[in-house]
């Protein structure tokens, strides 16, 4: 089922976390919340949309993690209902992708119920403060075109990491829908 995301509710505060990634480290979500922000993935190794992204997503992470602004990846998709989302899949999806952000498994979905999330990809930029500034898109690409992208994630991340603030304008993501148990 294809979906939108809802509009940015400004100031929604991140519940706190503690997830693993696919090896058993885990990391708190309150621990990643930079003095520049964190910006949480809610994705998945079997959506077409997040398949398509992946390499771009890797990319502006990186960019983000160099001026200052985490990144964590959380995949909340029910993985017994579908295989390809399961942890060893996911090691070897971020490992492809050359994530450098921790990708983390969701194994109950209470965090992504406790966010909200509706789709993946799923992109949640937060302040400083831990408040939600950005819910949108990670650019304005089409599914196979990323040329002459406007990086709209990457560009929110700059401005909540320099104002606290999001921009007005945001475009809801879209993608396929999180696998409820």
């Amino acid at each position: 089922m294809l979906l939108d995301t809802p509009k940015v509710d400004t100031g929604f505060i991140a519940p706190d976390f503690t997830l693993a990634d696919p090896d058993g480290i885990n990391y708190t979500m309150s621990e990643q919340l930079g003095e520049r922000g964190l910006l949480i993935a809610f994705i998945c190794n079997h959506c077409p949309y997040v398949q398509a992204i992946a390499h771009r997503l890797a990319e502006d992470a990186r960019e983000l993690e160099r001026s200052g602004i985490n990144v964590l990846a959380v995949m909340s998709n029910d993985y017994r209902l579908v295989e390809f989302d399961s942890p060893s899949f996911m090691k070897r999806f971020a490992a492809h992708h050359d994530f450098s952000f921790p990708y983390l498994v969701d194994e109950d979905q209470s965090v992504g119920k406790a966010y909200g999330a509706v789709c993946t990809p799923d992109f949640f930029g937060f302040n400083r403060h831990g408040e939600l500034q950005y819910r949108g898109r990670l650019d304005n690409a089409r599914m196979g075109n990323s040329e002459n992208r406007t990086r709209e994630l990457v560009n929110a991340m700059h401005l909540i990491a320099e104002t606290d603030k999001g921009p007005e304008l945001q475009h809801a993501s879209l993608g396929c829908s999180i696998k409820w148990n």
